[in-house]
């Protein structure tokens, strides 16, 4: 009998109205791997961290922080919070946690640096009062850093390394804010602090950066032993 013949006898109730990729069995649809953002949050962060150090222990005799308003806004800031962004859809909290705070942080910090926020101009009667302000800012990151290294210590002893490093930065620019008559040394030791800690998320990120699967080599970043459940 023919696909007509059984129509017409009611063989054949309805047809199908889905559509022909699922009515052929299981969807053949190809999912696309997600890419590891942590190389673009690491080069993010590293590099803007890099600059805002050099000024900070007046390089070429630069000690004004405003040129580093750029780089805060647009690659400390937006880009490692997209990273941060991508980090969660990857399933990694610590990653998605640290790359969006310090994403904040660097877009926060230039708009203490940008002239049209308002927010230095309020101290310009008072720069003390100001300067005490920025230290207990940099005292809240410290807080927030110190906490993210206990996280790291979870991870390997690179990313350790950096969080140590950027613990102690922040510390040293805090105090070499609030406390004036340590100031200047205390705020180049953060800066020299700060390099230190630039180099080592550059080279955190480049370890990341070279998978096995598709580099001629690798870098170590060294593993932590866990503690046994």
């Amino acid at each position: 009998m023919s696909s007509i013949e059984k129509a017409e006898s009611g063989e054949i109730a309805e047809v199908s109205a889905l559509p022909p990729h699922q009515a052929l069995g299981p969807s053949t649809a190809q999912f696309r791997k997600l890419g590891n953002p942590g190389p673009l949050g690491l080069f993010a962060f590293a590099s803007t961290t890099l600059l805002l150090s050099f000024i900070n222990v007046s390089a070429r005799g630069i000690t004004v922080a405003n040129a580093v308003v750029g780089m805060a806004l647009f690659v400390g800031g937006l880009a490692q919070f997209i990273a941060g962004m991508w980090e969660f859809a990857c399933a990694n909290t610590f990653g998605a946690t640290a790359f969006t705070m310090f994403g904040g942080f660097w877009m926060s910090y230039a708009t203490i640096l940008i002239p049209g926020s308002g927010i230095a101009a309020a101290y310009e009667s008072n720069p003390v009062e100001f300067n005490n302000a920025v230290g207990l800012y940099l005292f809240m990151w410290f807080i927030i850093t110190f906490l993210l290294f206990i996280g790291s210590l979870r991870t390997n002893i690179g990313m350790a390394a950096l969080f140590f490093f950027l613990t102690l930065t922040f510390l040293m620019l805090g105090i070499g804010n609030m406390v004036p008559s340590t100031s200047a040394a205390t705020i180049k030791a953060g800066g020299a602090i700060g390099i230190i800690t630039a180099f080592i998320a550059f080279y955190v990120g480049t370890a990341q950066l070279l998978v096995r699967e598709t580099s001629w080599f690798t870098l170590p970043l060294g593993g932590i032993p866990q503690r046994l459940h």
